[in-house]
């Protein structure tokens, strides 16, 4: 068990929980309770220097943190209604700053047809954000449970826009990577349509906003099953700056700064209904894998497979993130 799963428990022992509340602890990506004869769903999300988001362009990272706080709402199978915020300003930041960056935030909201009712606001050394964000939930919620033996697995779009968006902070001192920074706007895609269709055909999703492993994973402790994965759709900007930092491409895959996509199961029966449902909405869907018994977990990449049964990496271990990439090259190689 990680530092952070263990610590959480620790505090979840203590707390009083709500009656109401439907889902049990880890089980979906948003909280789900009975309000009044209708179904809530509520998230937070906070987001800082830790989590390695660009901030030249302030417009993007408003973009961005909206879309990190609404996913977890679409991975539940509701839709986002209400939204507020905590926002720590950096003390370098101005006012021409925060406007651009509370426009990226706007546009998302009117994107996705969610309202912003308030929240908190400071100033500091470094900059901190928390989105919080309800939704409204009809019929029956996603959960991370519920994947079984021989199911495919999918995912909305291409593999490790987060962890590009991350290497372009942590190697910005490389002259390629300056250029390539210069050149790349990095802006996470909203899945509304998408959500909507997997909401139903589905019933276990989840965002990779810990990266496409860690959610692999979080469904196979939630299901009891394992999975095994392949030829996976890698975003072209991670697999140029893969070659150009000399780099194994699974980095992408087992890097733990997520793009926000939603990664779902759908039984072998449903799966020609739903792509050809898909095309018809011009909508595009990677299938990744399927679901394995319990104890199995594989990638198939570049003619091998990788056992992935005993990785326990975390970058929240390691002091620096550089030491915890370089221990995840050490194991690939």
């Amino acid at each position: 068990m990680s530092k952070e799963k263990e610590m959480i428990e620790v505090i979840h022992k203590h707390l009083p929980r709500c009656a109401s509340q439907r889902n049990k602890l880890f089980e979906a990506d948003s909280e789900i309770v009975d309000f009044h004869g209708r179904s809530l769903l509520y998230n937070l999300d906070e987001f800082s220097q830790e989590d390695l988001f660009r901030v030249e362009d302030p417009f993007v990272l408003g973009w961005n943190m909206a879309v990190g706080s609404i996913s977890d709402i679409w991975a539940s199978g509701g839709k986002p209604k209400y939204y507020a915020h905590s926002l720590v300003m950096q003390n370098s930041w101005t006012k021409d700053y925060v406007e651009k960056l509370s426009l990226g935030i706007a546009e998302v909201l009117k994107e996705v047809g969610a309202v912003f009712i308030g929240g908190d606001f400071g100033i500091s050394k470094t900059w901190r954000y928390t989105g919080s964000v309800i939704g409204d939930l009809e019929g029956p919620p996603l959960l991370r449970s519920g994947a079984t033996d021989g199911d495919g697995i999918f995912i909305t779009g291409p593999i490790g826009r987060g962890n590009v968006e991350a290497a372009l902070v942590l190697y910005a001192e490389n002259p390629l990577v300056k250029h390539l920074t210069r050149r790349w706007k990095n802006p996470f895609p909203l899945r509304c349509q998408e959500a909507e269709m997997i909401k139903q055909h589905s019933r276990c999703c989840i965002d990779t906003s810990d990266g496409v492993f860690n959610a692999l994973k979080a469904v196979s402790e939630m299901s009891g099953t394992g999975f095994v994965v392949g030829n996976l759709p890698y975003v072209k900007s991670g697999l140029l700056l893969a070659k150009a930092l000399n780099v194994p491409k699974e980095l992408l895959f087992l890097g733990e700064c997520g793009e926000y996509e939603l990664l779902f199961t759908l039984r072998k029966e449903a799966e020609e209904e739903f792509l050809n449902e898909a095309q018809e909405n011009n909508l595009k869907f990677y299938k990744i894998g399927q679901v394995r018994e319990d104890g199995t977990k594989s990638l198939q990449e570049r003619g091998r497979e990788i056992d992935l049964a005993t990785y326990a990496l975390s970058a929240r271990d390691f002091p620096y993130p550089k030491d915890y990439l370089q221990a995840v090259v050490n194991f690939l190689s």
